[in-house]
């Protein structure tokens, strides 16, 4: 038997078990040792707010309308993202390059549940920051605060990681906000991994646009420069105040604190 995780109702989940179903040709079976849940789509199904629990999506006008859900519980085997153990591959595939082998560890996205059955060609070369070098495309490691993630919050220990790969492919994606939070001073921890910062998130200690908060943005502009960063400033954030006027406003905010 295999278990799957379902939400049988707002806030109600249960461990339900259902019989194992033979590996089909051109797949993997894996175990699922972590599995992540979202804070958004999941949460809000939990919660019972999840508009594809209580509306119908029109795709022509890409919006909720009032109507039948679209999805009715029990929903089963959600999930957001999983890291498994394979522990068994379909015997034609035995060989395949890139492919994982038995006792190998991967990720992807197959639900909360036991095991996941995983298409073959959705794992074929899962090593991402290998697969990015070959593809020429760099990847941003995001340290995020404390309250949405456990594990890479600074950015000494995303420049650990990145280093450890040996990867010229992974870079450090930095964030103001999240800087703001775990680092005891943002623009030292700027120069102190120059070589690795590839990416630049901008928004104000209160998670609203630059300016709108207490953060020192003299400083922050100043690190950049002083490290030679030419890359984009992403605004990732909310506004306050009339949006349009919000997006107007930091450009110049930006550029008056010397970005």
């Amino acid at each position: 038997m295999e278990r799957v995780v379902q939400l049988t109702g707002p806030r109600h989940v249960e461990i339900a078990e259902h019989e194992r179903e033979p590996l089909p040709p051109g797949h993997l079976r894996v175990r699922t040792r972590y599995s992540g849940i979202s804070a958004g789509t999941e949460l809000t199904a939990y919660r019972g707010t999840n508009p594809y629990l209580t509306r119908t999506w029109d795709p022509e006008a890409r919006l909720f309308r009032e109507g039948a859900a679209g999805i009715e519980c029990p929903v089963t085997g959600w999930g957001y993202s999983e890291v498994g153990e394979v522990v068994e591959v379909s015997p034609e595939l035995d060989g395949t390059p890139g492919l994982p082998i038995t006792g190998d560890l991967i990720w992807g996205i197959w639900g909360h549940r036991g095991e996941g059955i995983v298409p073959a060609e959705r794992v074929i070369s899962h090593e991402l920051g290998e697969h990015a070098r070959r593809e020429g495309v760099t990847l941003f490691l995001e340290p995020l605060n404390r309250y949405e993630d456990h594990m890479v919050n600074r950015l000494d220990q995303a420049a650990d990681l990145i280093r450890a790969t040996g990867l010229d492919s992974v870079r450090i994606g930095i964030d103001s906000y999240h800087m703001n939070i775990e680092e005891s001073d943002p623009a030292a921890a700027i120069l102190a991994h120059a070589d690795l910062v590839g990416h630049a998130q901008v928004s104000d200690s209160n998670r609203f646009q630059p300016g709108a908060g207490h953060l020192d943005w003299r400083a922050w502009p100043a690190a950049l420069h002083t490290v030679g960063y030419d890359g984009h400033l992403a605004l990732e954030c909310r506004f306050t105040g009339d949006p349009v006027e919000a997006v107007r406003s930091v450009p110049a905010f930006l550029k008056r604190s010397g970005a």
